[in-house]
């Protein structure tokens, strides 16, 4: 076999010549210090046969190991490994081909300890000129760095002597063009205290954070805690802020679904992390078994929701992955998306369709027969719905029907639809219009024996219509920030930790239940708000105020997570509730109470649509509704539907 020398990378020739250098030498140091003499005349024969095989041998080991085909300038712990594992093979290889010459020729003699002692100096020799091309590499990068004329690197402590911390070190190092010299560690582990990591000292722990600042003169603290909880990480800002330093944090573990950190990911602190909970822990194999090789339909999917669902989806590798939206706009922008990511063994589909079409759905899932559908398009703003019942019904409750027929009619598998805290006991149009859409994923699993299961959980953190944004936006503006009401609290959830979940409740759905994500302590708004003008770096009531301007239409004080008569208990995954009777809930007369609703929608009478909601839901209690109904809302029975058809067919003859 020919060494394909002339093939080397330029730099890795010299590597290559310097092995055939160092190689034999190495050969020749282990018999002296095997012998304790420089003298070998008795050996030399054996010597030039065992120095033979040492280069040649170990040479063509590197080879096929990759080993000149590797960039030393970046080398690392794996690169060492593999230069580790191509000696010891190496030697072995050599250390069997001499036993045998030995046993057949009384001229090659070599004392059997020495391939041992050539295999620790052959790693020595080849190691370091590559240690040395990774230090000369290291000095360069700096050199070039202060060439540019470049500013001089902030001083930076990083809190969390962990793995976050440590990957934080090397990639710091590795990228000295962001500018930051790592000074210390901070950490709360008395057993980290005096240690070194990648030789960077653990100074001390978070209350130590004011003193350091000055001793090393820190312009800034890295949060490098990635499972740390909200509480821990407001701690540790409020101590950062007393000291007069900036902070800036990694993703929380949610978000690293690679686990890897890098410098890209470093950001201010945002309010995502004041709102961190204990990292979600999902069972990984049991969502790819339910995904992998199957044809799964997001409908929605260029949503907030959607969109994530999406992501996360597709990193299961499914046969085929089916975005269907209504906005072309966020459609595109997701497929773009997508399509870096796309494996091989996946297809990706996009679909313009609207779910109030029942004809074009039943087109759609025709043609690509989905085996698994999440369901997250819907209407979700309260106000917007309250001002437009009409489009909360047709959407929310008549496209829910049509993809469920479609779905359905096609024998998909596994349904999922997205439903919020807000269905429970209702106080707004949007509220019982999902309420209502949970009734139909009810019936439908009853109908087909299939699970087909809603996902209830509460706000999410960044989606569109997010409070967050809206505080964002205001505080961006100069302010006031607007708040309804100064009582009023809400669940909070992240979109990828919300996902997560949602993909874990679909692999233990049978049929019929409804799911609800423990959201933790609920927060209030108007903490929320304070907050997210504080890590803006602005004082409430000297920078800007907050204005309470009084409660929208639809909108409570607090959102409820379970309905009565729904028998919850914990799942075997700590963050998922379930009620496995929930479609013991659904009225008897759900589908005439449907055409109440669509004959209502059809002819705009928003009465109708509001009364008809109400004799679906007995808790739903509407401002429209009057006194008596919202008093009597959850003793009182459903209202007939008979009586109601009547009165609007006969007021629309």
């Amino acid at each position: 076999m020919r060494f394909p020398l002339v093939n080397l990378p330029v730099r890795n020739r010299y590597f290559f010549v310097a092995d055939l250098v160092l190689l034999p030498l190495a050969a020749y140091a282990s018999i002296v210090i095997r012998l304790e003499s420089l003298n070998l005349s008795p050996f030399w024969s054996g010597f030039g046969i065992f120095a033979l095989l040492c280069v040649g041998v170990t040479l063509l080991v590197f080879w096929r190991l990759g080993i000149y085909a590797r960039y030393w300038r970046y080398a690392s712990l794996d690169e060492l490994l593999l230069l580790a594992s191509g000696v010891v093979l190496a030697d072995l290889i050599v250390a069997g081909i001499v036993l045998l010459l030995a046993a057949s020729s009384v001229s090659l003699i070599v004392p059997r300890s020495v391939p041992v002692i050539y295999a620790l100096l052959a790693l020595v020799v080849t190691a370091a000129p590559r240690l040395v091309a990774r230090l000369l590499g290291r000095r360069s990068a700096m050199r070039r760095k202060a060439a540019r004329g470049m500013a001089a690197a902030s001083r930076v402590l990083i809190m969390g002597a962990g793995s976050a911390g440590a990957m934080m070190v090397r990639e710091l190092r590795e990228n000295p063009q962001v500018g930051m010299e790592v000074v210390g560690f901070v950490d709360d582990d008395p057993h980290k205290r005096d240690v070194r990591i990648h030789g960077v000292p653990v100074l001390g722990g978070q209350e130590d954070i004011p003193r350091l600042v000055r001793q090393y003169q820190v312009q800034q603290v890295i949060i490098a805690m990635p499972s740390v909880s909200g509480k821990t990480i407001r701690r540790i800002v409020e101590i950062c802020e007393r000291a007069g330093v900036s902070t800036k944090s990694m993703p929380g573990m949610y978000e690293l679904l690679d686990g890897r950190v890098r410098v890209s990911q470093l950001r201010d602190v945002q309010i995502e992390d004041l709102l961190r909970r204990k990292p979600v822990r999902t069972n990984t194999a049991a969502v790819e078994q339910l995904l992998r090789g199957k044809r799964v339909l997001i409908t929605g999917g260029g949503g907030s929701i959607g969109s994530e669902l999406c992501r996360q989806v597709l990193r299961c590798e499914p046969a085929e992955l089916i975005v269907l939206g209504h906005g072309e706009n966020s459609v595109f922008s997701i497929e773009q998306e997508l399509r870096q990511h796309l494996s091989t063994g996946t297809r990706l589909s996009t679909v313009i369709a609207d779910i109030r079409f029942a004809e074009r759905l039943s087109t759609v899932f025709e043609h690509f027969r989905p085996d698994v559908v999440f369901h997250a398009a819907a209407h979700k703003h309260v106000p917007l719905m309250e001002a437009n019942p009409v489009e909360a019904i047709t959407n929310n409750v008549l496209g829910t029907r049509n993809v469920l027929q479609a779905a359905m009619s096609c024998g998909v598998g596994h349904f999922v639809m997205i439903s919020t805290d807000k269905a429970v006991n209702p106080t707004s149009v949007m509220g019982a219009s999902k309420r209502t859409a949970e009734l139909l994923v009810h019936q439908a699993a009853m109908a087909s024996g299939k699970p087909y299961v809603a996902v209830r959980f509460g706000n999410v953190l960044g989606s569109r219509g997010s409070v967050v944004l809206t505080f964002k936006q205001q505080i961006a503006a100069g302010g006031p920030v607007t708040v309804t009401h100064p009582e009023m609290v809400r669940y909070f959830m992240t979109i990828p930790e919300a996902v997560q979940l949602v993909l874990q409740a679909a692999t233990l759905g049978k049929g019929g239940e409804v799911f609800t994500l423990d959201m933790s302590e609920p927060v209030k708004i108007v903490d929320l708000a304070r907050d997210m003008i504080e890590l803006s770096g602005l004082e409430v009531g000297r920078d800007i105020d907050i204005v309470f301007t009084g409660m929208r239409p639809g909108e409570k004080l607090y959102e409820e997570l379970f309905i009565a008569g729904e028998n919850y208990q914990r799942t075997v995954h700590e963050k998922i509730f379930i009620a496995a009777n929930a479609s013991n809930l659904v009225p008897f007369a759900l589908d005439e109470g449907i055409r109440t609703l669509e004959l209502a929608a059809a002819t705009s009478d928003v009465t109708l649509i509001v009364r008809a909601l109400k004799a679906l839901i007995p808790s739903f209690q509407h401002a429209s509704l009057g006194t008596v109904d919202a008093a009597e809302s959850v003793a009182a029975p459903a209202l007939p539907y008979e009586p109601l058809i009547a009165r609007a067919v006969g007021s629309h003859d």
